[in-house]
């Protein structure tokens, strides 16, 4: 099972209103690592990036967010991504970050990933899913 983390940073990012996870909002997207985050990174360019190719779209995808509030507390859901490798290996790749593809002000500010204990390769044929848990990516309350 895989392990989530939050970046230090994106909690300041939050209270100064640099994200906005409504589904009108900024657009969030995960992408796949093999570079260990540390919770101190601010921005994707300290993550770096896997490449792109055989079925993986360098930049991630579009986990296509949004936000509902109920007794107190706010959720952020999102939607499943799923990569399949296609006339070669994707990876390997360990991490799975999230970060905001929208913001300028720091431009694409991370906001947490999943460690998976070890690195994987997907083979030809073969599918990663990230997983939102009840399609959730947080809540806040």
């Amino acid at each position: 099972m895989a392990t989530y983390n939050k970046f230090d940073d994106f909690v300041e990012q939050l209270i100064l209103k640099k994200h906005d996870f409504g589904s009108a909002g900024d657009t969030f997207r995960v992408y796949l690592s093999n570079e260990l985050p540390l919770v101190t990174d601010t921005v994707k360019t300290d993550v770096a990036e896997i490449s792109g190719g055989n079925g993986y779209t360098a930049g991630g995808e579009d986990i296509q967010n949004s936000v509902t509030v109920a007794g107190g507390t706010a959720t952020v859901a999102c939607v499943d991504v799923v990569w399949t490798a296609s006339g070669g290996s994707i990876g390997p790749f360990r991490y799975v970050p999230v970060y905001n593809d929208t913001q300028t002000s720091p431009l694409d500010a991370l906001v947490n990933w999943w460690d998976y204990g070890s690195a994987l390769t997907l083979n030809s044929g073969e599918s990663f899913t990230v997983d939102f848990v009840g399609n959730k990516l947080f809540d806040i309350s």
